[in-house]
């Protein structure tokens, strides 16, 4: 017979709604979870943008803004794809063979780079026949010709000489028109030439002749073009504007899927383990109903019937807040420029019914499982069974629980004997095994803490004595209380503490590794020649231009990681001690690199050998290794020349100037001066700014188990009514049974403080030393909080409903 409702559990949700309050707010909470997860999925899945720099051009090709890779063989064989950490180009010769298909009316490669004036004001500069697409009009003067440009915004006159700082160098140019709309427009061929890369155009923009379709047309384009570019119409033309929305895409995709995923998979664990405390609570009726005749059938169709009663409009209410929080997420990623700003949140209905029937499930599975004893047990012994609490567990779940544990700590290991990220990643999966062996062992873990803190208790009176006992009597239900609070403590630390082990040991490399006397920084980039200039200045012993980007490993699990590099004008020894550990930076030249000492052994290279990459723009390389040194986190996994960076970097302009010796004074001319130690100041800063993901996902994750675990803490004291009656009754003082409570609240924070610290210690150590070489750092004052946090959490989610049942 088809699961329904029946007069039974309606009458239960009925008439004693109490019982299904808890169940129902954690049914909520975990949906509004898993929706929430689920928009920022669907979202990285169908994210696009109207297009911005080519919105008035037809047909655009661009090179594809990802890079593919191929895994496996047979069966196994998987493609991955990662997006760029800068911008793919097309090789300029491809212009000509876009202009002769069939149907084109003209076809302009199109650059675009950033240039400065002599006040240092940032410009964007194109070449002059982009402007066909664009609709830029002269507003005096004439197109440009060798030797001269039009500028825009009123910032000089026809006739006029500007100096301008191009990726070349600086150049002077004569005004040969101006416009309204700011910018610097060159000649196609100069401005080619100047760009810095003068082989490969940005994207290639062809207009159609006179009624040609522009979908007809992109087909000619691309049949011209052979496979070598993406041709796009529509919006899809925002793809060929640089890769912010394939990065975009990515980063939504791995927060939704990703991090989604343990976040759904403990929401549902906290669900199903509410649901599965609400009928424990119950054996008493339940035992009732089958001395009465109820059948086993029947006591698990009511069952079942409670949790579909209560899990649809719970988990339809909880995705309400679940698009809260996509909503808030979404807007912190775009406020910070992860997510650009022409992207939307996809609200389809999608994740919403996802949501809805992964939480109906976990519930009508939840509630089957806990049935499952209640309804086996004979009729003439059942009454008698529901008096006490049953000590076993059970052979499977104590054998599924040994396992867990026993599984955790080869992880552990296994992670402490490794490094780099393989140590971090096989760290991952500590705290979830650990996690699932606290739930499945739940009832002996819970006995045991009961024992071990239950000695103590005997010096607080009475009110103690009554609490250990009540602990190690009731271990289920101090197991059901203590699972969630271990969940929150272990889980919010091991991602807060690990952004603070990581920022020290950054800083701590930062600090260490600029061994330089000043650092010259400026908002746009330094000018091409600032080293030159630098080196010319009384005092200055050495001055190094260095630039920050990241560049493309093949990885064997995800087809490719990205790593932060960093590219040096000149030999980098005086400027940066990197803590060379084999190999020697002298030998740095271009067509070699150094590489971190944690990413050659992840990457299985020594000095000598070949490391195959991929560079900004995709383009792969395969450079020999020269040196590895020890400070990679603070500086730069890879190290290599700016020469092998030349080209393909969008902008082009370093980041900052190291120079040795030379005074402040002197070197304000090329902006900003500071030290080692400011840098690393300034680092820090932003990597503060940056740090708000780490605990937006503890927040999550750790704020959801806290409700969670006070939720459930409610409703194990909301059950002891009749309990806490007796003992007034018996003459035990109001204020004696607060006390019991707040002792049994007390072994339950203290019990789940300690648990969920250890299993964060035993993730965070493979991790730390894993990332950093280092242990993980414990702030006392960070540390001291969430150990607060947990206490308070747990006194007063069982003294507030305490004092409520005694009044």
């Amino acid at each position: 017979m088809p699961l329904r409702p029946n007069g039974l559990a309606r009458a239960a949700v009925r008439f004693k709604p109490s019982s299904f309050v808890g169940t129902f707010v954690a049914l909520l909470l975990a949906a509004a979870v898993v929706s929430g997860c689920g928009l920022l999925l669907q979202t990285g899945l169908t994210a696009s943008m109207p297009p911005g720099r080519y919105a008035g051009v037809p047909v655009v090709a661009a090179a594809d803004q990802q890079v593919h890779a191929t895994t496996g063989r047979g069966p196994e064989r998987e493609t991955f794809s990662a997006a760029l950490p800068d911008r793919a180009r097309l090789d300029a010769s491809l212009v000509h063979a876009a202009a002769r298909a069939p149907g084109a009316a003209r076809a302009v490669g199109d650059v675009s780079y950033p240039v400065r004036d002599a006040a240092g004001t940032p410009l964007t500069a194109s070449g002059w026949g982009f402007t066909a697409f664009t609709g830029t009009r002269l507003t005096s003067g004439g197109a440009p010709g060798p030797g001269r440009v039009v500028l825009g915004g009123g910032q000089a006159h026809v006739g006029e000489r500007v100096t301008l700082d191009t990726p070349l160098g600086r150049r002077t140019f004569t005004v040969s028109g101006t416009t309204g709309t700011p910018g610097v427009w060159f000649t196609d061929a100069q401005a080619l030439a100047l760009s810095g890369h003068p082989r490969t155009v940005d994207a290639i923009a062809v207009l159609p002749a006179p009624g040609t379709d522009p979908g007809t047309l992109a087909a000619q384009v691309d049949r011209a073009l052979r496979g070598a570019a993406e041709v796009r119409t529509g919006d899809d033309r925002s793809l060929a504007e640089g890769a912010a929305l394939p990065a975009a895409k990515e980063l939504l995709v791995a927060l939704g899927g990703s991090f989604g995923g343990i976040a759904a998979l403990v929401a549902v664990f906290t669900a199903a383990g509410t649901v599965a405390l609400s009928v424990s609570q119950r054996s008493r009726e339940f035992a009732l109903l089958r001395a009465i005749g109820t059948t086993p059938r029947q006591l698990r169709r009511s069952i079942a019937t409670e949790a579909l009663l209560l899990a649809p409009p719970a988990s339809a209410l909880g995705c309400l807040p679940g698009l809260a929080l996509a909503t808030w997420w979404f807007g912190q990623l775009r406020d910070r420029g992860a997510v650009p700003e022409g992207v939307r949140l996809d609200t389809g209905p999608l994740p919403y019914v996802a949501a809805v029937l992964v939480v109906v499930l976990a519930a009508l599975g939840a509630g089957l499982a806990a049935a499952r004893r209640p309804s086996r047990v004979a009729p003439g012994s059942a009454l008698a069974e529901a008096q006490t609490e049953r000590r076993a567990i059970g052979r499977v779940r104590t054998a599924l629980g040994l396992a867990a544990a026993a599984g955790g700590a080869t992880l552990a290991g296994l992670a402490a004997a490794g490094s780099g990220e393989d140590a971090a990643n096989t760290a991952l999966g500590v705290v979830m095994l650990f996690m699932l062996a606290v739930a499945l062992l739940g009832p002996l873990v819970a006995r045991f803490s009961a024992i071990a803190l239950g000695l103590p208790l005997h010096a607080a009176g009475a009110p103690g004595h009554l609490a250990a006992a009540n602990s190690r009597a009731n271990a289920r239900r101090l197991a059901s209380a203590l699972t969630p609070i271990v969940l929150a403590t272990s889980f919010a630390s091991t991602l807060v503490l690990l952004h603070a082990s990581t920022d020290r040991a950054t800083e701590h490399q930062q600090r260490a590794g600029i061994v330089a006397d000043h650092v010259v920084t400026a908002p746009t980039g330094l000018p091409v020649d600032a080293p030159a200039r630098a080196a010319r200045l009384p005092g200055v012993a050495a001055a190094v231009a260095v630039q920050h980007t990241s560049v493309l490993l093949p990885d064997r699990d995800t087809g490719f990681r990205s790593v932060t590099a960093l590219a040096v004008s000149a030999d980098p020894r005086p400027v940066l001690d990197l803590d060379v550990r084999t190999g020697s930076l002298a030998g740095l030249r271009p067509g070699t690199i150094a590489v971190d000492a944690n990413v050659a052994d992840a990457m299985g290279v020594r000095p000598g050998e070949r490391l195959q990459l991929r560079l900004p723009d995709g383009r792969a390389t395969s450079p020999r290794v020269v040196a590895t040194y020890g400070r990679g986190l603070g500086l730069a996994e890879i190290t290599l020349t700016a020469a092998d960076l030349a080209g393909h970097r969008s902008d082009p302009y370093a980041d900052e100037l190291l120079v040795r010796g030379g005074t402040p004074d002197l070197l304000a001319a090329l902006g900003t001066v500071t030290d080692g130690a400011g840098r690393a100041a300034a680092q820090s800063r932003d990597r503060e700014v940056n740090a708000w993901a780490n605990t937006t996902m503890a927040a999550v994750l750790g704020g959801f188990a806290a409700v969670a675990a006070a939720n459930t803490l409610v409703m194990t004291v909301l059950a002891r009514r009749s309990e806490l009656r007796t003992l007034r009754l018996v003459g035990t003082t109001r204020r004696q049974v607060l006390r019991m409570i707040h002792w049994e609240g007390m072994v339950v924070g203290v019990a789940g403080t300690v648990l969920g610290g250890t299993i964060a210690l035993a993730t965070l150590v493979p991790m730390t030393h894993g990332l950093t070489g280092e242990g993980p750092y414990l702030p006392p004052l960070l540390t001291g909080s969430f150990a607060a946090a947990t206490l308070l959490l747990a006194l007063s989610s069982t003294s507030l409903p305490a004092r409520a049942l005694l009044r």
